[in-house]
């Protein structure tokens, strides 16, 4: 099945996307496999990765550093949104699958392909995100998916791929389904396709168990300047520092575990584990300034962007017309968003103590209940009159 000469996979290392590599030759006719794993900062040594890649046929096999942009274009971004997908996925994953899209496109423009492929399977959110990106930046590029289509099972698949050379996995695999970048880590498979399965803690790397926290709380400041995390504890930090420094002060207090039934885009419902420490007390503590920075009107009428904007990430969406018309409104709500919060991480809590900022819109003299109460209690009659009047005009008609 010929359908491209030349394409770039994106390549994780792992047995499809390696098995990916020889199938499209193969069975589909595709001349030439260049393959780009994205660095997210998860930990995997890549050298081995992109050394895999051409043992299993790749004529290239590239490696994009995208950490900093990572942080600074996706996550910082979900920040100022506040945007937690029903009410309790801070997005750490689906961040990611939008940029390994531009980099997967602007590669393919690099090296004159007609195609992207990838490794999703025609169950997940993955497949979605990674067509729909693409389509948005270059609908000309055709997209090829083989575990979407060739109907192996994990046994099958591991075995193509012993037949053009690629070693089965030399240690027993893992029961659970894996995905990890600097934002956190998703969990699923296995025994936990089961919702009533108690999750063993040996799934667990970037957050202690409850059992296992200091005994004592800890106190932490994150600083932002308009809606972006700038400091820690009062000193300057990059992008990636920020991230990767809160998730060990966090993690190590067991906050950012989250056990969800989750909504998938194709439809179906699946139990998701995931762990994002840093971002969970980030979306927390950035909410919380908010509270204190902007008006009662913006902030109200943002939390239902926020719904949207945090369905747009999950579904697919970020290059879409109605993703850059939100960017623009959050970024306005923003301007005045720069302050200190001070939290308390305590045995799987991370608790908002104190917050501080120069655009603070807080009154002491209006809100206090002491003798320096400026507020005009005699207003306030009149207010309610007004107030309460379509209220009153409905109740005598009734």
């Amino acid at each position: 099945m010929g359908r491209a000469k030349k394409v770039v996979l994106a390549y994780s290392g792992g047995v499809d996307t390696s098995v990916c590599i020889p199938y499209l030759k193969q069975e589909w006719g595709v001349e030439e496999v260049i393959t780009l794993a994205a660095d997210l900062g998860q930990g995997e040594e890549l050298e081995p990765i992109r050394e895999k890649a051409l043992k299993s046929g790749a004529s290239e096999s590239l490696i994009a550093d995208v950490r900093e942009t990572f942080i600074k274009d996706y996550a910082f971004k979900a920040i100022q949104a506040n945007a937690i997908y029903e009410n309790r996925y801070p997005l750490a994953t689906a961040l990611a699958r939008p940029l390994i899209a531009k980099a997967l496109v602007e590669t393919a423009h690099k090296y004159e392909a007609d195609a992207i492929a990838h490794g999703c399977t025609g169950k997940g959110n993955d497949q979605v995100r990674f067509d729909v990106a693409v389509a948005a930046m270059n609908p000309r590029l055709k997209i090829l998916a083989p575990a979407r289509e060739w109907g192996m099972s994990r046994e099958e698949t591991i075995a193509y791929g012993e037949r053009f050379g690629i070693p089965s996995p030399v240690k027993k695999s893992s029961p659970y389904s894996i995905d990890k970048n600097m934002l956190g880590r998703s969990i699923e498979a296995g025994l936990l396709e089961d919702p009533s399965y108690e999750p063993p803690e040996e799934i667990y790397e970037m957050t202690k168990a409850i059992a296992n926290t200091p005994d004592e709380p800890e106190y932490i400041e994150i600083g932002f300047t308009k809606g972006i995390p700038t400091t820690l504890n009062g000193e300057s930090k990059t992008p990636i520092e920020i991230i990767s420094q809160l998730n060990q002060l966090v993690g190590n207090h067991g906050v950012g575990r989250i056990d969800m039934i989750e909504n998938r885009l194709v439809g179906i419902k699946s139990r998701e584990i995931y762990e994002s420490p840093a971002m969970v007390a980030l979306i927390q503590a950035h909410r919380d300034l908010e509270s204190l920075t902007l008006t009662a009107d913006v902030s109200h009428y943002k939390r239902g962007i926020e719904e949207t904007y945090s369905q747009l990430i999950y579904n697919g969406l970020w290059f879409s017309p109605l993703k850059a018309a939100l960017d623009a409104f959050i970024e306005k709500t923003q301007e005045r968003v720069s302050g200190t919060v001070r939290m308390k991480l305590f045995k799987g809590n991370a608790i908002v103590v104190g917050r501080r900022s120069d655009n603070s819109l807080y009154n002491p003299e209006l809100a206090t209940y002491g003798s320096e109460d400026q507020f005009d209690h005699k207003a306030a009659e009149g207010f309610i009159y007004i107030w309460g009047l379509p209220t009153r005009i409905w109740s005598q008609q009734k």
